[in-house]
């Protein structure tokens, strides 16, 4: 067997699992899950029509680069979202969701056999960029995150020698579980240590569709053209429909950005056999050609938000993020583990302590103290679930 395999950690699930078993929910009121960052809206019609009209796609061996035409519609919408031209035949490649391609670029860019092999993450941070470099044979470090910075990563804390050892660096922007969206000047400084150290930069920007101002996200190929920097040297964004288009099951997503890693990357999925049924291709180019669902699925989002959110406030530590689905809220007592517990057994809502999302790193665990709030369900639910969990906190100390 891989010995690599050793090195990796439970999932947070699973170590939730484990610290809840012995505990029984309150019987008397029906589990409400604020835990798993799940899309539960509707699919939209659109990509449900798209996928029942493309049936026939299953008799045929789909490319692994995918069809040109849904190459062109993810590079059309990245031009009508950021204002940015790529080039649909070498800048970017269709993937079975961020999730797996977020792991196998890893297994692409990393070089174990060079002394001390680093991948940086922020931290908390997104389970699977930890796995990836376990896996590639490299060393995670982290960024923990910044409560005076609404809990964007502090760069900062990575010294100088790790720097240089740096292989990948994972962003996620807006963040999971933070919700802190990066501003230029933070990107210009992360495309300095890439030109000076080499690293490659792998932008994770599943969340940029859910959004609480006017302004939308900025994006890495966004604050890449900004700063001068139109070959994206070094620099690779990946998206999803998941969230954007409510359809976590289609396992939709592209990556986009250098030309040369992007050839590299789509050789390693060629052997790797991660084509893209054609049905879901059809359906992605329904998804990503279309704007109207994804306008109703912000609004509703903002409309829980809106309501859920002052709620908490008068009992946690929490403030509407930049963007995202997720409330980071922080509990009474610093336990956060222990708050889940008691939420459970007493209210039957789950909640996601934020403990289990980071590492011990810079003398402490940054998750800590803190819990991951889902809003994903409609909002009636969202609004039950925010009620027991006041009146839990009101008498939790």
């Amino acid at each position: 067997m891989n010995p690599l395999l050793e090195r990796l950690n439970p999932y947070p699930f699973e170590r939730l699992r484990a610290l809840t078993a012995g505990i029984t929910p309150n019987p008397e009121l029906r589990h409400i899950s604020l835990g798993m960052g799940e899309p539960k809206h509707p699919a939209p019609a659109v990509v449900e029509q798209a996928l029942m009209a493309n049936l026939k796609g299953l008799s045929s061996y789909p490319l692994t680069a995918g069809d040109p035409a849904l190459r062109a519609a993810i590079a059309g919408w990245v031009g009508r979202r950021y204002g940015v031209q790529i080039d649909a035949a070498t800048q970017v490649l269709p993937v079975n969701g961020s999730r797996e391609a977020l792991f196998a670029f890893a297994q692409t860019v990393i070089d174990p056999t060079r002394p001390g092999a680093t991948v940086v993450c922020p931290n908390p941070f997104y389970q699977i960029y930890e796995g990836a470099a376990l896996l590639a044979g490299a060393q995670p470090a982290f960024a923990n995150s910044d409560p005076a910075r609404n809990f964007a990563a502090n760069w900062g804390q990575i010294d100088g020698a790790t720097w240089a050892r740096t292989q990948l660096l994972y962003v996620c922007s807006p963040g999971n579980p933070t919700g802190a969206v990066m501003p230029l000047d933070e990107w210009r400084e992360l495309f300095e240590l890439s030109d000076r150290h080499g690293l490659v930069i792998a932008s994770d920007e599943c969340y940029s569709e859910i959004y609480f101002r006017e302004e939308a996200p900025l994006g890495a190929l966004e604050a890449a053209q900004k700063l001068g920097r139109g070959d994206f040297r070094n620099l690779v964004v990946f998206s999803s429909l998941s969230k954007r288009s409510n359809v976590p099951g289609m396992r939709s997503g592209f990556v986009a950005g250098d030309a040369a890693i992007l050839k590299k990357f789509l050789l390693y999925r060629t052997y790797h056999g991660s084509a893209m049924s054609p049905m879901v291709q059809a359906a992605s180019i329904a998804a990503w050609n279309d704007e109207a669902h994804v306008h109703a699925n912000r609004d509703e989002y903002r409309a829980k938000f809106a309501a859920v959110t002052p709620m908490l406030a008068q009992v946690l530590d929490v403030a509407l993020p930049d963007a995202g689905f997720y409330l980071w809220a922080g509990v009474p007592g610093g336990d956060d583990v222990a708050f889940a517990q008691g939420l459970l057994a007493q209210y039957n809502v789950a909640v996601l302590p934020g403990s289990l999302l980071a590492r011990e790193a810079h003398g402490h665990n940054p998750g800590a103290g803190r819990v991951r709030l889902a809003l994903v369900a409609d909002q009636a639910e969202c609004l039950e679930a925010a009620e027991r969990i006041v009146r839990f906190t009101e008498t939790y100390l």
